[in-house]
């Protein structure tokens, strides 16, 4: 196993104040990681940190293979290929539907091919169970279709990770406890390394990974 995800004595901005200080921490290839803390701590600044939109503030980082102290801004979009990120609040476009939202992103990242397009369309909505859902708007959808519609865009091209920022924080218990067997599932079949952000203690006994914790300014293991 090799580490997708690396920070060493790091400090951790907000992209205006420093919110985590001597951050060291690895997510290895097919890790399931949760990061949980009180509101404030840090956490989001982490995942923004990591796909670089936040500039690490002082010592070591690294995504998928990229040095985040020295990325130039036109590596990003290709590091942020390798990185899917799901939303609490889904943030699809409500003018266009879902296969309209998933193929902006194909052609925004590089896809030019009409037929790969509408393949990849196809895959990644059966993969997350909304293959019957291309046609309709967001408005039309549930939350949790919504939210699988998210995970759907944020595999579009097959990355390496995915960070998940409090992804079933707007979902009824048994809604979230599908998105997260969709996202065990995605983790266990594909060995696609997962960080997820979370306040939801029931959450993590119920579908058990690696805890770190947001507190006292930096990151700890949780014990």
């Amino acid at each position: 196993m090799s580490a997708l995800i690396k920070f060493e004595n790091a400090d951790i901005s907000n992209g205006a104040n420093t919110m985590l200080y001597n951050v060291s921490l690895a997510v290895e290839e097919g890790e399931f990681v949760y990061l949980t803390g009180k509101v404030g701590t840090g956490k989001t600044s982490i995942l923004r940190t990591i796909i670089a939109e936040n500039p690490l503030a002082k010592g070591k980082g690294e995504a998928c293979g990229y040095d985040l102290r020295k990325i130039r801004s036109k590596h990003i979009p290709a590091l942020r290929r390798q990185i899917g990120v799901v939303f609490q609040d889904f943030q699809l476009l409500m003018d266009r539907n879902v296969e309209e939202n998933l193929a902006f992103v194909l052609e925004a990242t590089g896809w030019k091919d009409k037929r790969a397009i509408a393949k990849r369309i196809k895959e990644v909505l059966e993969a997350v169970g909304m293959e019957t859902k291309a046609h309709k708007r967001p408005a039309q959808l549930s939350g949790g279709e919504q939210q699988r519609v998210a995970i759907a865009r944020a595999i579009l091209n097959s990355p390496a990770v995915i960070l998940a920022d409090e992804p079933t924080g707007n979902l009824d218990e048994e809604t979230a406890d599908g998105i997260m067997e969709l996202l065990f599932s995605l983790n266990k079949e594909n060995n696609t390394s997962v960080l997820m952000i979370t306040h939801n203690k029931t959450i993590i006994e119920k579908f058990p990974g690696r805890v770190l914790v947001c507190e006292n300014e930096t990151i700890n293991e949780a014990l």
